[in-house]
């Protein structure tokens, strides 16, 4: 039995540590957390990392970036996602989005939960990076429109032609790369002359204490605050986004858990959301390089991979390891875990490359999703499953709910 519902059908489940077709398929978690904290022996081959030209950036992007460069990158921005400053800067602001998007829609109003999950993640990310200006500022209807507009043109980056990380050319035909070039460079223009550039100019005329405003302080180049901008804009809309949406599902469809949510304290509820983003991970890949043999072991079993090896750690298998946790594939809050290992496992990654944003995404989603269930939302619609390449994710589309209390 399992209340897993991002289930892939044509993903097959159940390897440990296996070298498939030239890739080595790991799902095994003491193995995947191997690859994972093997920094000085892979390197990040995820997101497309091996395919974005240096260029003429002077920095590559904190995602897929590696090494002494990556870790001052991190350190830099780390101070603006830390648990203590994402409660007391941004908490309350996240609180007046939350209920404002909820009050816009009113008693007996209906909304497709993923639009509105979408614009509440795109103005939170956008006050944390710093990717606001003084024409977004103008009023709440200006500000909502501005939003809007933001979330359309950052939507547009993942309207890409799909790709396998397994082969060199992506498995693109020319028609479908100059497809991706086009569909990404104009979304990119607009986002940086609407977004990017206004909010530089600002910071730099009056310095903020934000992502951008720090970027721009170090002195970095419009092009490069521009592609980091790009980085944490998406990062943290589309996968806080789909983690909302999921969460709603599960909440809604098991009133048992609803109830245990909705009378829980803070600390219980965010170890409820922990367990159900271990159990339905946004990101169900991860990709590494090998710089370096390493040896990884399963079980007391050991295995070598020569350096120049890609690596698939499957986030999805390490997640329900039933070697390390019991009824995997079921929901349980504050399960027990191998020592060391978090609540929601390998589900914000680990190692180097751990999402900074862990913190963030759970209050987030906490938030909203505790006004949204004070509200007595009633579903009318169940959401359909999609995948999205880049991130190896699940997309949910089509939810909707009405409110019957305001």
């Amino acid at each position: 039995m399992t209340a897993r519902r991002a289930v892939r059908a044509d993903e097959q489940s159940g390897r440990r540590v296996e070298k498939v077709g030239g890739i080595w398929r790991v799902g095994s978690l003491e193995a995947a957390r191997q690859v994972l904290r093997a920094r000085h022996q892979t390197t990040q081959a995820g997101f497309t990392a091996e395919f974005i030209p240096q260029g003429r950036m002077e920095h590559r992007p904190i995602l897929i970036s590696d090494g002494p460069v990556h870790d001052e990158q991190r350190s830099q921005i780390a101070r603006f996602l830390a648990p203590a400053v994402v409660e007391e800067r941004y908490g309350e602001m996240i609180d007046a989005c939350a209920d404002r998007l909820l009050d816009a829609v009113g008693v007996g109003g209906e909304v497709e939960l993923h639009d509105l999950a979408l614009h509440y993640t795109v103005e939170v990310t956008a006050e944390i990076v710093g990717l606001t200006h003084r024409s977004a500022q103008r009023g709440p209807v200006a500000r909502d429109r501005a939003v809007r507009a933001m979330s359309r043109r950052l939507v547009a980056f993942f309207d890409q032609p799909p790709f396998d990380l397994s082969r060199k050319d992506l498995g693109r035909s020319g028609r479908q790369w100059a497809r991706a070039a086009h569909k990404g460079l104009w979304p990119l223009l607009t986002f940086y002359l609407a977004d990017v550039r206004p909010a530089i100019r600002e910071r730099r005329r009056n310095p903020s204490n934000d992502v951008i405003g720090h970027l721009a302080s170090q002195g970095w180049s419009s092009t490069n605050i521009l592609v980091e901008a790009v980085t944490y804009g998406t990062a943290g809309m589309v996968t806080t986004r789909e983690f909302i949406c999921m969460a709603a599902w599960h909440l809604m469809t098991n009133p048992a858990l609803a109830q245990r949510y909705v009378v829980a304290g803070a600390r219980e509820r965010l170890a409820i959301l922990a367990e159900l983003i271990r159990l339905e991970p946004v990101v169900g890949h991860l990709y590494r390089r090998t710089c370096a043999e390493i040896v990884i072991t399963d079980g007391g079993v050991s295995h070598t991979i020569p350096a120049g090896d890609l690596v698939d750690v499957s986030v999805r298998d390490a997640n329900a390891d039933p070697l390390a946790m019991q009824d995997p594939l079921e929901l349980c809050p504050a399960r027990e875990l191998p020592r060391g290992v978090r609540a929601a496992v390998l589900s914000f990654g680990d190692g180097a490359h751990r999402c900074p944003g862990e913190t963030l995404a759970l209050l987030e989603a906490d938030v909203l999703l505790t006004r949204l269930l004070a509200r007595n939302p009633q579903m009318l619609r169940e959401p359909s499953i999609g995948w999205d390449d880049l991130v190896s994710g699940y997309e949910l589309r089509g939810m909707a709910v009405v409110l019957d209390q305001g």
